[in-house]
């Protein structure tokens, strides 16, 4: 039996709608329970419901303040019997009580080859424009267990991608988005059926 798995959203959930597809198709040893955004108005909260899938805004305008917040996802966690938490292009640091609470049960997806080209303010084009900017011949996608630092927690999963010369960062972010498609659903399912262990 597939494990309950969460998965948080900032923006448009391409990511989100890659696992959706994956879970459908039966690729996936998981059922996705749960969707929180931080923003209302995320593409990624009405791909859940269309999918059938519970999706909630929650963040410091609803629930007050970051303790509010962190205290809000714990109670939908318990609700929905989640085992492993995903987030998904999801840009809000995790209260360091619900780390706690799910050590080793919670990743990230970030698009580079960590730990380089990680940290705060390092998301989307932002990224590739430093990875551009670097001269790097590659760069890639990483899976990571989340911590209290942005994108510090341990590699699970990478995989690489060229980067090609006259490259954009569009070009870059492109190729990237088209493997982290292809290595979420994988990892959650390595994951789901403890090829990977998850914490208790």
């Amino acid at each position: 039996m597939g494990c309950n798995v969460a998965v948080l959203v900032s923006g448009s959930g391409t990511n989100l709608q890659a696992i959706l597809d994956a879970e459908r198709a039966r690729k996936l040893d998981a059922v996705v329970r749960l969707v929180i955004s931080n923003k209302a108005d995320a593409y990624g909260l009405q791909r859940a419901r269309k999918a059938g899938v519970r999706a909630l805004h929650v963040s410091t305008k609803t629930e007050g303040s970051f303790d509010g917040v962190a205290k809000k996802m714990l109670q939908l966690f318990a609700e929905e019997q989640i085992d492993l938490i995903v987030l998904a292009g999801y840009l809000k640091l995790i209260h360091p009580e619900v780390v706690r609470k799910y050590s080793r049960r919670i990743v990230n997806i970030h698009p580079a080859l960590l730990p380089k080209f990680g940290g705060k303010g390092m998301y989307g084009l932002k990224v590739h424009e430093a990875v551009l900017a670097a001269n790097e011949k590659v760069s890639g996608v990483s899976v990571h267990f989340v911590d209290e630092v942005y994108d510090r927690g341990p590699v699970v999963a990478q995989r690489t991608v060229p980067v090609f010369a006259g490259d954009s960062p569009e070009d870059l972010q492109a190729r990237v988005l088209v493997v982290e498609h292809r290595i979420l659903p994988e990892t959650i399912s390595a994951l789901a059926c403890g090829q990977i262990p998850l914490g208790k």
